[in-house]
């Protein structure tokens, strides 16, 4: 989300009744209002957690890990959400834990390739799993399938520093590159195109896959921060396996699901286990580049993930790619059986637009938000005590087509109670650029529904990742009313 203080209208201080004139919605999420609390009051608190590579090897090159155990992460009072790409030192990056619940698909479709694309990606395949119903036997075949797809990937950076070991800059010598961190990957096209996480490349500075046993040299095509994702191209590759891809926007509890990747650094890894829930959200920021992560709609699953996992293949009993996997909620930082994936068809649909040289393009509403809660209700005489104020309205922008205005409260949105700026932001984006909703709106104590059609934001993409992390309080922005500018409040969507 785009933090649009100081380019934003003034916003008036709060009238008699509560009312207000109307501002912007977020393209892209900030730091959360209240940090530590997510925007449905879930406990738990998530971190990145991201280990070096030299907590476990001694080499860049993948070896077992040595014998001598490696001293555990300290626990905290809750448990806590990691990105899992096996760079860094230990555990760090506490962060809210966005509520639960959005809608059950991140996009219509299977993902499947742009007709009007050079690259294809999946395989052509359409072919399920011959196997009975014992647990073992589908297993293999499922891992037989799906393991010549399933990449590792290793990053290397000229010194190992932060939390992420990114480099010195691209003015370092290539001779003192060392390996700093590990994680995983899929193939989605026979030349080489290859899926992952944003947060498994972020800072490298040079980076090999190996795929079916061969090393490649590779370069990143493109980034998308703000969903967790990238592209990486394994150079001269040919004839490689793309994985089959699924549909996530069916997926049922309960299902048998695998993952797939290099825990630990440990290659062509599988674990079994079941769809947990669907329709899981959160937000979380960056600590070395301030962007903002939103994921919307996340499978939850209790299949081993691990270090090392991060970016590698979450199937489903046909061998077909359902997600990518990207996070765990623990105490230790390891495997407790509470692992979440980015849906496959939100996650391809991007690679797609990266691999066809484009911006990746999100829903945007068009206005600038903050959170109102009861303290600041009750404080400036609000009409309501939660949903997301609106502080800036875009011109041109579906909100403002829509009517909404400087000072609305928006209540509701596709018919979900709304109670704050970044719930607000994860409903968004579980939805498309042309897509309609329905927003109600609380204006002068009035309450009134209308049906906007959301924008992209596309071209405010890169002035977004630019942006600083975090937004301010409404309380900020009304106590600020009247001076130069807002300082740094509001999230953009």
């Amino acid at each position: 989300m785009d933090n649009t203080n100081g380019n934003g209208a003034p916003v008036p201080p709060p009238q008699g009744n509560g009312g207000y004139t109307a501002p912007n919605q977020p393209t892209q999420p900030g730091q959360p209002t209240q940090p530590g609390q997510s925007a449905q009051g879930a406990q738990p608190l998530p971190h990145h957690a991201q280990h070096s590579q030299q907590g476990y090897y001694q080499q860049p090159a993948y070896q077992a890990p040595s014998a001598q155990p490696v001293e555990p992460a300290k626990k905290s009072t809750g448990p806590k959400t990691f990105l899992l790409a096996f760079a860094g030192a230990a555990l760090a990056c506490i962060i809210a834990l966005s509520g639960f619940g959005i809608y059950n698909a991140m996009s219509g479709g299977s993902g499947s390739s742009d007709s009007g694309s050079s690259t294809v990606i999946g395989s052509s395949g359409n072919g399920s799993i011959d196997a009975t119903d014992d647990d073992a036997t589908l297993a293999e075949a499922v891992a037989q399938k799906a393991l010549p797809s399933v990449v590792a990937v290793d990053v290397y950076t000229s010194q190992s520093s932060g939390m992420y070991g990114y480099g010195a800059g691209s003015g370092s010598d290539a001779s003192s590159l060392t390996q700093s961190s590990l994680g995983s990957g899929v193939v989605l096209s026979e030349d080489g195109y290859i899926i992952t996480n944003y947060h498994v490349v972020e800072g490298g500075e040079a980076f090999k896959v190996t795929i079916e046993g061969e090393e490649y040299d590779a370069e990143v095509v493109g980034t998308d921060p703000s969903s967790d994702l990238a592209v990486l191209k394994a150079q001269n590759a040919t004839g490689l396996t793309p994985i089959e891809i699924g549909d996530s926007s069916d997926l049922i509890i309960g299902e048998w699901v695998m993952t797939l990747g290099s825990p630990f650094g440990l290659e062509q890894s599988v674990a079994t286990g079941i769809v947990s829930a669907t329709s899981r959200s959160q937000i979380m920021n960056s600590q070395t580049d301030g962007s903002t992560m939103i994921y919307a709609n996340l499978i939850q699953t209790d299949a081993a993930i691990n270090p090392g996992n991060s970016g590698g293949a979450l199937v489903d009993a046909d061998g077909k790619l359902i997600g990518i996997n990207t996070l765990i909620t623990s105490y230790s930082g390891n495997y407790s059986g509470v692992g979440f994936a980015i849906p496959v068809n939100y996650a391809v649909n991007i690679a797609q637009q990266i691999i066809d040289g484009k911006t990746p393009t999100h829903a945007q509403l068009g206005v600038s938000l903050s959170t109102v809660n009861e303290q600041i209700a009750k404080r400036y005489g609000l009409a309501v005590n939660q949903g997301a104020y609106v502080a800036n309205v875009s011109e041109g922008s579906g909100a403002a087509e829509a009517g909404i205005e400087v000072g609305d409260i928006i209540t509701k949105f596709n018919g979900t109670t709304i109670t704050s700026a970044d719930e607000l932001m994860l409903q968004i984006r579980a939805l498309n650029p042309d897509d309609k909703a329905e927003v109600e709106i609380n204006r002068n104590g009035q309450t009134e529904t209308l049906e906007v059609t959301l924008g992209s934001d596309e071209s405010t993409q890169a002035a977004t990742q630019q942006q600083s992390q975090g937004a301010g309080s409404l309380e900020d922005l009304l106590r600020n009313y009247g001076g130069n500018g807002y300082g740094s409040d509001g999230y953009t969507s």
